[in-house]
């Protein structure tokens, strides 16, 4: 249902408007009327004639019509009593600003409920409760307590936190930041994260969407949206207490080394959401993105008047993995030409202290019209003959005839840039007080226009025998039995097209030595046991084993020492598996994250995957490219790619993509499976098949096939 009531309302009410200066129902009143509304208003008061001028009404049905938009500020315990209200006129709008609600404890969770269930019966949209209300700049709506109405701009804000926009705003009113809708949504009863993103996608006066959230309530249904809007409009979100790990414990590695955090950083590079760390940067990267073309590549020139910034700046663009541009022959002779001859013509272009607005005209035209550049980053430091003004004039005037590349600027200083930098912000350059900042700034532009331009997502369905995948798990969940032994979840992992060693199951030692003799020698011995899922942790591995009185020895000294060292385990045998030599270990495994489903992870193998805690996380389903991407996000890909210059061969790196993207095939058609891993899949050079050495898949115990 649209949003349209709340920013473009033709009248509003407000429920518990106050004659007292001071009080929220005084300051929305009076914040509707000082920004320029031009709708009709009503007051809801029964002990006031008037407030500013205004006929008040005793209840909202003396209003008579009914208001396209009712703010209502009383008492939590009356909300509902208003709702009803509003029902009965029809009203298709409401913004609660009053607190009291489920953030104060189950009797306010009762009154939410409450309010919502009227809501939804007659079809009203819920803003809130406990928020401070929405701004509307172009349509003159500041149904709110959050300050002074900002100037209208492609900047869309939502906020989970009401002090927070508060903040955003008054920044905003403070610098000059255009913005186009302001929207607290306060305990999200009805309208959340994902009406925001989709309102704010459809409005024609908003370009960027930025936004602070503390929760996520439907993580499927946040990545749909999310991907679907990003994919015309960027998406800047700061999501607080993602540093707090899952509360429930995980048996796999995948599991413990996946927390929150894990989960949103590769759910928003996913959907194509912009991660920011604190409001300064979510409102750089904004501005840029608000007024400036997207960059087609990471190329970027420095054109500064000063050699120390230029510097700093070539510093932060390696550092932010970005390519200093090399300039075209062309553009180097135009340069040497028409510049200073002590000028540095190389990039970071070097205008030299005593530059005035026509060389920096120069250079930055010479630098859009070379097409191996992709952004232009203008610097200047005020000295005593820089005219600061008209530099930023002509800046704004080229930038805008040759509007095809982004062009930030850093203009260094405090008061004797401060009118440049009214000229660059009123002109749509951004400008940042450090080449730092506006580094990062183009970095965030280059990954964004990367994410655009991906390839459609296409996974791949490899041929598998999923109802054998159905009886395995049947069988164990009738059992009441939600951790898979090694030989149960290797049958599961064949049956999607991986490969096993050959083994069995041994009872005694000559039986082990007979299978050994069978299967040949090396063997590796390891405890077969329901009680045990990290069989290294009891000694429970005994590898390399080469004659029959070896595996014979190693059988006895297992069934004599372990349970020594787990009084009461169960061991029902011990397996006897075929060694396997050449290759890497890696790992491939997945944990189910409570809000987004299940999440891939790759890393080198072994007890080395919590050593070097060098691992890549990423949403399932995959597709081929995204597994790759995996690998090559890791530390130690260059040791599997063998690039490392140490001479050593590489393995097969698409065997292990093909590998996750049938795990990810696994995990997604077969929703119980809690968390698991293959650890470690040997993986050896191109052309060789990597095989399972180990594994164990969780279920969760409500699970169903």
């Amino acid at each position: 249902m649209s949003l349209r009531h709340f920013f473009n309302p033709r009248s509003v009410a407000i429920v518990g408007a106050s004659r007292e200066k001071g009080k929220v129902g005084f300051e929305v009143l009076s914040a509707l009327v000082e920004g320029g509304y031009t709708g009709k208003i009503f007051p809801v008061n029964p002990k006031a004639d008037e407030i500013l001028g205004l006929k008040c009404y005793p209840d909202l049905p003396a209003v008579g019509a009914p208001p396209d938009l009712v703010i209502v500020v009383v008492a939590s315990k009356l909300v509902p009593m208003v709702a009803e209200q509003c029902a009965a006129l029809r009203v298709k709008a409401m913004i609660v600003i009053s607190s009291g609600f489920k953030e104060s404890g189950e009797q306010g969770k009762e009154l939410e409920r409450q309010v919502l269930n009227v809501a939804r019966a007659a079809g009203i949209r819920l803003i809130g409760p406990n928020c401070i209300g929405v701004m509307a700049t172009v349509e003159k709506v500041n149904a709110s307590f959050a300050g002074k109405l900002p100037a209208p701009g492609g900047i869309g804000y939502f906020s989970q936190s009401g002090s927070l926009l508060a903040a955003i705003v008054d920044m905003a009113n403070a610098n000059g930041t255009g913005m186009s809708k302001l929207v607290s949504i306060g305990n999200k009863a009805d309208v959340d994260e994902l009406d925001m993103i989709r309102a704010l996608g459809e409005d024609s006066h908003t370009r960027v969407i930025a936004g602070y959230l503390e929760t996520i309530a439907d993580g499927d249904a946040f990545i749909r949206q999310a991907e679907r809007v990003s994919a015309q409009k960027p998406i800047l979100l700061i999501k607080s207490g993602g540093t707090v790990s899952g509360a429930r414990a995980a048996s796999s590695h995948t599991g413990r080394m996946a927390g929150a955090e894990t989960a949103y950083e590769c759910v928003f590079e996913r959907a194509g959401v912009v991660r920011c760390e604190s409001i300064k940067a979510q409102f750089d990267y904004a501005r840029a993105l608000a007024s400036q073309p997207l960059p087609a590549g990471n190329r970027i020139v420095v054109i500064a008047n000063a050699g120390g910034a230029g510097i700093m700046a070539a510093d932060a663009i390696d550092r932010e993995k970005l390519a200093l541009a090399t300039l075209s022959e062309t553009t180097g002779a135009l340069l040497a030409e028409k510049l200073a001859t002590a000028a540095n013509i190389a990039n970071p272009i070097d205008l030299l202290g005593d530059a005035l607005a026509d060389r920096y005209e120069i250079a930055l035209r010479a630098a859009l019209d070379d097409p191996g550049v992709d952004g232009v980053l203008v610097m200047l430091s005020p000295h005593a003959t820089t005219d600061c003004v008209e530099t930023a004039r002509t800046i704004v005037r080229v930038s805008h005839e040759k509007s095809g590349k982004p062009v930030l600027a850093s203009f260094l200083g405090a008061a004797k840039i401060s009118a440049a930098v009214t000229v660059l912000r009123e002109g749509g350059i951004p400008q940042y007080d450090s080449p730092e900042a506006a580094v990062a700034t183009f970095r965030v532009m280059v990954e964004y226009s990367l994410w655009r331009s991906r390839p459609k997502r296409v996974v791949r369905l490899f041929p598998v025998n999923r109802r054998k995948v159905e009886l395995i798990i049947d069988r164990h969940l009738r059992q009441n039995l939600f951790q898979l032994g090694e030989m149960e979840s290797k049958e599961i992992l064949q049956a999607y097209g991986f490969v096993t060693p050959k083994s069995a199951i041994a009872n005694t030692s000559e039986q082990a030595a007979n299978i050994a003799s069978q299967i040949g020698y090396p063997v590796v011995l390891k405890v077969w046991s329901p009680d045990v899922i990290h069989k290294t942790e009891i000694d429970g591995v005994k590898t390399d084993l080469t004659t029959s009185q070896a595996v014979m020895d190693a059988f006895d000294l297992m069934m004599y020492r372990i349970p020594k060292k787990r009084p009461g385990i169960n061991i029902p045998g011990i397996l006897v598996e075929e060694m396997c030599h050449r290759g890497r270990e890696v790992i491939l495994g997945m944990t189910r994250d409570p809000r987004f489903g299940p999440l891939m992870m790759f890393g080198m193998g072994g007890r080395l995957v919590e050593v070097l805690e060098d691992v890549a996380f990423y949403p399932a389903p995959l597709t081929a490219e995204e597994a790759k991407e995996m690998l090559v996000r890791t530390r130690t890909y260059q040791l599997l790619a063998g690039g490392d210059g140490g001479g050593e061969e590489g393995v097969d790196i698409d065997a292990i993509a093909e590998g996750l993207q049938r795990l990810s095939q696994l995990v997604t058609e077969f929703p119980g499976i809690k968390e698991m891993d293959i650890n470690p899949l040997i993986v050896g050079p191109s052309g060789t098949t990597p095989v399972v050495v180990d594994a164990m898949i969780g279920l969760e115990p409500t699970m169903t096939t």
